[in-house]
């Protein structure tokens, strides 16, 4: 990745709002070079897409939950199976694949207790290959970012 690109996606990432007068002026090109640079690092991947970031709290979203969930086996249909239906359930935000204590780390976030049980009992509970889960409650942000940091190579 060249500088320029490198720049240009790290201004992306902090406003994705920002003209392509306003990038070409930060980063040194003309319009038509950034319009172009944009569209190739759409076409090959690097830029998935633009996002609005939601405040949960402001939405009545007020609790985020940290779950580890233990499958019960470990085979990849029955991992790829979980998987999708993480990725289907509404409150889930982030679901990681990991190594170590369990086999999943789901980000959640739901209005109240109830709302956070009652996907418990959808995503969790009626599911025969997950052996248990751990949950642990946000008691506050301290830290939030989607952010990338990118490094011309």
């Amino acid at each position: 990745m060249d500088p320029k690109d490198a720049a240009l996606l790290n201004l992306l990432q902090n406003d994705a709002s920002l003209t392509l007068e306003r990038l070409a002026d930060a980063v040194s090109l003309s319009v038509p070079a950034v319009q172009r640079r944009i569209k190739r690092l759409r076409n090959s991947g690097v830029i998935k897409g633009n996002v609005i970031v939601v405040d949960p709290v402001a939405v009545d979203m007020n609790m985020t939950f940290i779950i580890i969930v233990e499958l019960e086996r470990d085979r990849s249909e029955h991992i790829e199976s979980f998987r999708r239906k993480a990725i289907k359930e509404p409150l889930v935000q982030q679901c990681y694949y990991v190594t170590g204590e369990g086999d999943f780390v789901i980000i959640s976030i739901a209005k109240n207790m109830e709302d956070f049980e009652a996907m418990t009992h959808r995503l969790l509970f009626e599911d025969s290959n997950v052996r248990g889960f751990k949950t642990s409650i946000s008691m506050g942000k301290s830290y939030k970012t989607l952010y990338v940091p990118i490094e011309a190579s």
